[in-house]
């Protein structure tokens, strides 16, 4: 059979075969998995955050916006007041344009009790300088929006004493660990799911004081993190 005789036969069955219906659904578009959670030794962690140096060129703290509508926009509360409400460890009354009321909280930087929410500050674990320094200077303004807003990891975004926070500023564990010494295992460990949740950088000083706690009073830490989409 030659080729023309193929190619009429195939035009001839294109023309005969049935149409499909009208109504036929699509097909169905394929669900993008979520990202699994890794969970690995402190150390281990530690080993596996890239090291560059620093770049701080260009940053303002308006490039990350914040504080937006938050997780549930229906709320009427801001991620603020969202972080606050999940955080209490006794809920506070949330009023008209979410006002709260009431309420406990505990700064495990400082170990402080807390009752007032306007005495506490919604810490970024990773500061937002330290991120702009870290890779988030690359970012787009919606990414870094997210990161500046992330709950959905609940060790991104902390309440704690507004003192403890300004203490810290904007400085890494090289620089500023809590003062409750209770809390400098879960703090290297929050730190470093975070910066492996949204792939940041470590400098080097950076890097050597995670590893001293890390291979000592943090060996026994692990850490929990999902990658950032």
């Amino acid at each position: 059979m030659n080729r023309r005789m193929i190619t009429a036969l195939a035009l001839a069955a294109a023309v005969l075969a049935p149409a499909a219906p009208a109504s036929a659904a699509p097909a169905p578009t394929a669900v993008r998995a979520a990202p699994a959670a890794e969970v690995t030794t402190l150390a281990d962690a530690v080993g596996l955050v890239e090291v560059t140096e620093e770049d701080r060129t260009g940053y303002t703290r308006s490039s990350f916006k914040h504080w937006n509508s938050g997780e549930n926009a229906a709320d009427g509360c801001n991620t603020r007041a969202e972080v606050l409400i999940a955080e209490a460890v006794i809920a506070p009354t949330v009023g008209a344009g979410c006002k709260l009321t009431g309420g406990t909280w505990i700064s495990y930087y400082d170990n402080q009790e807390v009752t007032s929410a306007g005495s506490l500050d919604i810490d970024h674990m990773v500061p937002l300088a330290e991120a702009w320094d870290s890779g988030a200077s690359g970012w787009t303004a919606a990414r870094r929006e997210a990161y500046a807003n992330d709950q959905g990891a609940h060790v991104s975004l902390v309440a704690v004493t507004a003192r403890s926070n300004r203490q810290k500023s904007d400085q890494d564990p090289a620089d500023w660990m809590p003062p409750s010494p209770d809390a400098e295992c879960r703090y290297v460990g929050e730190w470093v799911s975070t910066k492996l949740r949204w792939q940041l950088t470590a400098d080097d000083r950076e890097l050597e004081a995670l590893k001293v706690y890390a291979d000592g009073p943090c060996e026994t830490t692990f850490v929990r993190y999902t990658p950032a989409v």
